[in-house]
């Protein structure tokens, strides 16, 4: 019998011969059984360009640029995109071509997507009491992305900020994975035995996504099996958004990358307060902005909380010995449009558009190092992982609540003369902001009531300073209606008739003022 036909019905026959048990596995099988995508060839140069000029040049070219040292860049081009690299005509060395052969000696030793599973598995069985894991979403191959939060009673909503560290968004670069499980075997094997750990883990809502982009990390290539880098994906501001989600402005997730689109919804639901995402490449912490439209690549993107960024860069840094001795970066740390302009970055614009302080760390310039190394770049990396997110916990923090009801209110929270807000939680109306020391003026807003200031508020180094707030919605005497009779209640207050008031009449946080009689007559006439 010819061989190929023998196989054929072999197979055929054997489906029909299986025992009723397995039918109904071999007919699954068979029906769900898919070809995962494997992207097309991309080529990694090094590019030597010939001034500062270039530079910008490649920036604004489209090309996808993943460092830069001087005047070389790295270069990742796709094969539509190899004529233009060389229409510029600058000496250019292949480095590698993705995907390429495994190398086994390299991916023996990193824990991939299903290992991840199973360790999240394993420590929700451990520690029922301190974590919960979910997938929150899918990659182009159907791999779950696994995310896992760790806090004291993590079913309870409390007042406590929310952080997170996310990594590998290139696949080639998978360090970050490996320390972020160490990072979460940290906290729940030593909770109840360290003093710092375990109060950590109580006051803070700790998010980990290890691995976000598992089909890249699988075919050893930067992009997702479309072919695309997820760090380029993110909506751009200025181009497709002007202000913030809570604004108004649509997330903006349709028609992107299911990674990118999956972990924009997560970050909006979490609302983290600071996050950072794991590179490699390059030693340093990148801090915003990435880019400002007009502002070329190599000079510095100037954020409003450029201070801040520093102070939080330098906290990761300062704990990194080779990372903060860099010849490269002074201190280890940098403005990210300083270093080289990137467009389209989770970091932008989950600060921009969410109020997340969000920072770039990149933690080795070789991307993809034997295993037998991630010890010493845990020891390396540890303190300052911990010392990072830990730094939430300075500024100014409480609770905005209706100032009738008492339920919570999610709010706008702005600092005088600083353009970026952050936004409070809804449920319990939590909000954190973190400050370095001084003196501040801090307002809370949100829709369908009056905007509350507070002035003069201390914040000392490394601490928490407690501000509640009750918003108003003009319903000064509580009775479910905005009116005349608040209006004169207000007036009078102004007036000093303080026998005729005995409600709260400052509804602004500025004093009992005409203010606050104009804001009541806006709220009444729905104008507020």
């Amino acid at each position: 019998m010819n061989r190929p036909l023998s196989i054929v019905l072999a197979a055929t026959l054997g489906y029909f011969l299986l025992p009723a048990g397995n039918l109904t596995w071999a007919q699954a099988v068979t029906a769900t059984t898919t070809v995962p995508k494997t992207p097309p060839p991309v080529t990694v140069y090094e590019v030597d360009l010939p001034d500062a000029a270039a530079l910008v040049t490649l920036t604004q070219s489209g090309l996808d640029v993943a460092n830069v040292e001087g005047l070389t860049a790295t270069v990742y081009v796709r094969e539509d995109e190899q004529g233009l690299l060389a229409s510029f005509g600058w000496p250019a060395r292949v480095v590698e071509i993705q995907p390429g052969p495994a190398n086994e000696k390299l991916v023996n030793g990193y824990r991939s997507n299903p290992d991840i599973a199973a360790q999240f598995a394993a420590w929700f069985q451990a520690y029922p009491n301190l974590c919960r894991y979910e997938s929150i979403g899918k990659s182009v191959n159907n791999q779950d992305l696994w995310a896992i939060k760790i806090t004291q009673n993590p079913d309870t909503v409390a007042d406590k900020p929310s952080v997170c560290y996310i990594s590998t968004i290139h696949g080639d670069e998978p360090i970050g994975t490996d320390l972020c499980l160490r990072f979460c075997e940290l906290l729940l094997s030593y909770y109840g035995t360290d003093a710092g750990i375990t109060a950590f883990v109580n006051s803070t809502v700790i998010w980990v996504l290890p691995l976000m982009n598992p089909d890249g990390m699988d075919n050893r290539t930067r992009y997702n099996a479309n072919n695309a880098d997820l760090n380029r994906s993110f909506p751009v501001y200025a181009t497709n958004f002007t202000t913030t989600l809570f604004d108004g402005e649509r997330l903006g997730d349709a028609g992107r990358q299911p990674e990118v689109a999956a972990v924009m919804n997560w970050y909006a639901e979490q609302g983290f307060t600071l996050a950072a995402n794991l590179h490699a490449g390059s030693q340093v912490v990148n801090y915003p902005y990435d880019n400002i439209p007009g502002v070329s690549s190599g000079s510095s993107a100037i954020c409003p909380d450029d201070a801040l960024f520093q102070n939080l860069s330098l906290r990761y840094a300062t704990l990194n010995v080779s990372m903060h001795a860099s010849t490269e970066f002074t201190n280890g740390i940098t403005n990210g449009c300083a270093w080289y302009i990137l467009v389209g970055g989770l970091q932008d614009w989950s600060y921009r558009f969410l109020g997340s302080l969000h920072v770039t760390i990149e933690l080795s310039y070789t991307k993809w190092p034997s295993a037998i190394t991630l010890n010493g770049y845990w020891l390396n990396n540890r303190a300052a992982m911990l010392a990072y997110l830990k730094a939430v916990h300075m500024g100014v923090r409480g609770l905005v609540t209706d100032r009738v009801t008492g339920t919570g209110v999610e709010s706008k929270v702005m600092v005088q003369d600083n353009a970026e807000p952050m936004f409070g939680h809804p449920g319990l109306g939590n909000y954190h902001r973190p400050l370095l020391a001084g003196t501040y003026n801090l307002s809370w807003s949100a829709p369908g009531y009056i905007t509350y200031h507070v002035d003069n508020i201390a914040v000392t180094s490394d601490t928490e300073t407690r501000v509640d707030v009750g918003l108003s919605n003009g319903d000064v005497n509580g009775d479910g209606q905005v009116n005349s009779v608040d209006l004169q209640l207000v007036i009078n207050a102004v007036l000093g008739r303080t026998s005729a008031v005995t409600v709260d009449a400052d509804v602004d946080g500025r004093g009992v003022t005409a203010t606050d009689v104009q804001a009541v007559v806006n709220m009444a006439l729905n104008r507020g």
